[in-house]
């Protein structure tokens, strides 16, 4: 690991370290509270800093659910689902990017001193687009953890921002329509997606589309695994046949 490569993985770890106490000591939910409870007279330029504040919030992994809710109470579900579902594919790919050019070559690194750890990486390689799709329908997996997380894989940008697209879609409009029914700011804080029939389905839908991303890597990983073994075994017997 090179002198670069491990400031850079320090100053991202004392980085992630600060935001949590940030988060924890700081009234940041009061103060998106408040943002939204302006960005709902201002117009055209409230929905632009809606998405700069929605872009730095997840690149800080700052929770985004209020301000998800936020778009709905603002601009209700069809606009506020318009709006929030490109600004977060953006920001998702922005700290995707980020993860990757500060710590991608360091987890590299590590990764081809494993065999089975390598072979999880190729796996998700090769089928990033199910991989991302499955873990964004998924209410286990932190959105703006998940930003980082597949940003150490090996996983193509383009599976990677298709996969986020379509499988954060149904969650965005979930947490817009609920944002949708609230009466005041105050209150967004206090919508979880819990109740009413659809709401069941979504959050079903997703636990199972956690089995089956579970089931999916493993199985990948194992078959890349063996075909790596392979490949190993089969060299020093193509060499000892060759002829001399």
């Amino acid at each position: 690991m090179t002198r670069r490569s491990r400031l850079r993985a320090i100053s991202f770890a004392t980085a992630a370290v600060v935001l949590v106490l940030v988060v924890t000591l700081l009234p940041v939910g009061e103060w998106m509270r408040g943002l939204v409870a302006w960005i709902q007279g201002a117009g055209a330029i409230g929905a632009m800093v809606y998405a700069a504040t929605y872009i730095a919030a997840t690149v800080l992994l700052l929770p985004g659910s209020i301000l998800t809710l936020g778009a709905g109470f603002a601009y209700g579900p069809l606009v506020g689902t318009l709006l929030v579902s490109p600004v977060s594919v953006t920001a998702a790919t922005i700290a995707f990017l980020l993860g990757r050019t500060v710590a991608r070559g360091w987890i590299a690194e590590r990764v081809s001193r494993d065999r089975r750890f390598a072979a999880v990486d190729v796996a998700i390689e090769r089928e990033g687009l199910k991989v991302v799709l499955l873990l964004r329908l998924s209410p286990v997996f932190p959105f703006n953890v998940l930003n980082y997380a597949l940003a150490l894989t090996r996983v193509r940008l383009r599976d990677y921002v298709l996969g986020s697209w379509v499988g954060m879609l149904p969650g965005t409009f979930l947490y817009v329509y609920l944002g949708s029914l609230v009466t005041t700011a105050a209150s967004l804080d206090s919508s979880e997606p819990t109740t009413g029939t659809a709401e069941r389905v979504i959050y079903w839908a997703g636990l199972a589309a956690t089995v089956l991303v579970t089931v999916l890597v493993t199985r990948l990983a194992r078959r890349a695994l063996k075909a790596a073994l392979e490949t190993d075994a089969r060299v020093p017997g193509e060499r000892d046949v060759s002829p001399g």
